[in-house]
């Protein structure tokens, strides 16, 4: 069996799309909505249209792991807790520098039927089951691009939620209103890609920039709690410039969100740029401070950054989270989410049980 025909199987029809006739269907997952006709697929091959239905992703995963929550990354989200996580095949963009291409391209690349060994059928009770024996806080859809599964993913979420795990999407944030408002009841955190702010580049990419603006923006309108990625690629996205339109437009949604500027490595067809250096990073985190964010990370180069690993209260200074790479060295916020020493709120979603936290905790990742 090719791994199209086994992907097919592993199926069931969507609820993200509309018909638009007898043999059409039009697919809301994502900002591409795309309109597939009868026996065609969308622009991530894996949704696709069987006799006038949207089939979608269902009832299998390609990786699952334990994680801890600062890998997704989620600084301000029950910082220090573990998270299952989970991820299938396929995306909506074709990033050529993609850490995670071998998974998110299938179905593009030549080779890719060798993913059909990685393929693992297992039910949404079981990954609840997994989270919970591993003491995990938090389930995450992560690895490819969740959007294009969020059936699957909201099933599980749903009872996650009813289990007492948290829910979070790690996404691109190529969205719809449409795929927002379907997931919102089930989870609480969404952290976004904000890859440039050139369309242009987008658009090489695969994809369009005003939609991602629009996703963060509707996002944090909807009450979840968003975090912001910018990976800085040296002669892409890394100009002065363009570093403070993406932290201007971040500041503009509001201050509070986190800003996390990480490291290029050279991967998958970008091979010729190099490596993105610690000064790289610690001039985004400049310019983001000039552009009023209060909290910006530097990510990707665990002691190299300073403290600019640490969450540090925006009020008073004081170092509420010491961190080396995914590690808690030192944890201070308080159970009501405020920082001990001037009492000021600190944005995000914290744990009620600090005394929990294992600094330095254990080895990851913990493959299921």
């Amino acid at each position: 069996m090719s791994l199209v025909e086994e992907l097919d199987r592993l199926t069931r029809p969507g609820d993200l799309g509309e018909k638009v006739d007898d043999s059409s269907v039009r697919c809301l997952a994502c900002a591409h909505t795309c309109l597939i006709r009868d026996g065609q697929r969308g622009v991530c091959k894996i949704r696709f249209n069987r006799d006038g239905k949207l089939q979608v992703p269902w009832g299998y995963v390609s990786s699952i792991q334990v994680d801890p929550i600062e890998k997704k990354p989620f600084y301000h989200f029950l910082a220090g807790s573990d998270a299952l996580t989970f991820g299938m095949l396929g995306c909506n963009l074709q990033c050529d520098y993609c850490q995670n291409w071998l998974t998110s391209q299938a179905l593009r690349e030549e080779d890719s039927e060798r993913l059909s060994g990685i393929i693992r059928k297992i039910s949404s009770d079981e990954i609840v089951e997994y989270g919970k024996q591993y003491g995990a806080d938090v389930v995450a859809s992560s690895y490819n691009e969740p959007l294009i599964s969020s059936e699957w993913a909201r099933d599980i979420f749903i009872k996650a939620g009813q289990a007492g795990l948290k829910q979070v999407y790690v996404s691109n944030g190529f969205a719809t209103p449409d795929v927002l408002d379907y997931l919102k009841p089930v989870i609480q955190g969404f952290k976004v890609d904000l890859k440039t702010m050139q369309d242009d580049h987008y658009r090489d990419l695969g994809g369009r920039l005003q939609p991602v603006l629009d996703s963060i923006q509707y996002a944090h309108q909807l009450g979840l709690w968003v975090e912001i990625v910018t990976l800085i690629v040296p002669g892409f996205n890394d100009s002065p410039g363009e570093l403070a339109d993406i932290a201007g437009f971040i500041q503009s949604v509001s201050p509070h969100i986190p800003w996390h500027v990480t490291a290029f490595r050279p991967d998958y067809k970008m091979m010729d740029k190099p490596r993105t250096s610690a000064a790289q990073l610690l001039t985004a985190v400049d310019i983001g401070k000039k552009q009023g964010l209060n909290y910006i990370y530097a990510g990707n180069m665990p002691g190299s950054v300073g403290k600019y690993e640490n969450t540090i209260c925006h009020n008073c200074q004081s170092s509420l989270i010491d961190r080396r790479g995914y590690l808690i060295l030192k944890y201070r916020i308080t159970a009501e989410g405020t920082c001990p020493d001037c009492e000021t709120r600190i944005p995000g979603v914290w744990t009620e049980h600090p005394e929990r936290i294992h600094t330095a905790g254990p080895g990851f990742p913990r493959v299921i």
